[in-house]
């Protein structure tokens, strides 16, 4: 096969020449009859030139976060995210703006388009529109006909937990949920909770007094359950709303003076990476939060990059981890 030199050889004319010549470099300073030899010497030698790449735009992505730093360090799955999202943006060569609501369409010019991680009340997303630019929710979908949104599957989650706790014989089955206040002053309804309620309604199973909610935070999984204990309202299985609220609640079994699996089967939400180390090993289930940051910033490319105007809502899967915290009742 011919290459460059080949020509360049022949024609009696340098490399770099031959190569400005076949891909059409109008600056190139050249007469008409060497780029004439140049392309007759190419034919003659059968030499296929190759498409040239196209230089990808580098983006400017700005990124706001609906929680603080301190939020991130108590819940390790935003953290997951955020990593994930900061890796994908290096790799692509994109240039990352913290973005807050201070912000206004004068200072984010620059940006090509946002992404969006947390929970969002009605005001917050109404800022977000105002500043009119692509957006894709990660973990929110405030309205789907308006912007691109990556959730997780939580009622698939939450029906995949209950099928096997049930399978297991237990059927006094209680939660501590999620609860959030958003900047509106409104509650946040956590997706499971509302999916646990549904699903254990339907089967004749669920009993009101077995649910508490708190804030995704260790120290209220520790509070909730000793609140039930002490209550006399301790089910046999317990799934809990995030890994950092079912670390809680092992300290407060074993302050109790109980066991897990033996007293209480304890079920988690998020494997985080200390899951499989805790005593006994987290029954949990695993999101993909890695997956869910990294294709935030395809989705979001790809709309800058071809003009989408259909909005796209994309639910990710989730898979249950079966350890030790569940015994058969």
């Amino acid at each position: 096969m011919a290459t460059i030199k080949d020509i360049a050889a022949k024609a009696g004319v340098s490399i770099a020449t031959v190569s400005r010549v076949l891909n059409h470099d109008e600056t190139l300073n050249a007469q008409e009859e060497t780029k004439k030899r140049i392309f007759e010497i190419a034919e003659e030698l059968e030499y296929e030139l190759r498409p040239q790449k196209k230089r990808k735009k580098k983006f400017k992505i700005g990124v706001f976060y609906s929680y603080s730093p301190q939020e991130e360090l108590e819940d390790p799955y935003y953290l997951c995210i955020r990593l994930a999202i900061e890796k994908t943006l290096e790799e692509e060569g994109y240039r990352k703006q913290i973005v807050t609501l201070e912000d206004t369409q004068e200072s984010l010019a620059g940006i090509d388009g946002i992404i969006c991680v947390g929970t969002f009340g009605r005001s917050m997303v109404e800022s977000i529109e105002h500043w009119e630019k692509p957006v894709v929710f990660i973990d929110a979908c405030p309205d789907p006909g308006r912007f691109d949104s990556i959730v997780t599957d939580y009622r698939q989650a939450v029906a995949g937990i209950l099928d096997y706790l049930i399978a297991n014989g237990h059927t006094e089955i209680g939660m501590i949920g999620g609860l959030e206040v958003d900047e509106d002053g409104e509650e946040v309804l956590d997706q499971r909770l509302a999916a646990f309620r549904e699903y254990l309604s339907e089967k004749g199973l669920y009993r009101q007094e077995y649910v508490k909610k708190g804030p995704y935070h260790a120290h209220y999984g520790y509070r909730l359950l000793k609140e039930m204990y002490r209550d006399s309202q301790l089910p046999t299985a317990l799934f809990v709303a995030n890994d950092s609220m079912a670390a809680g609640c092992y300290k407060a079994v074993y302050e109790l003076g109980l066991s897990i699996p033996d007293d209480i089967s304890i079920v988690g939400f998020n494997d985080v990476p200390a899951a499989k180390y805790m005593i006994p090993p987290l029954t949990t289930v695993r999101l993909y939060m890695e997956f869910m940051g990294e294709h935030a910033v395809r989705m979001l490319e790809e709309r800058i990059m071809n003009g989408r105007e259909i909005c796209v809502k994309v639910t990710v899967p989730t898979k249950l981890y079966i350890r030790d915290s569940v015994k058969e009742n």
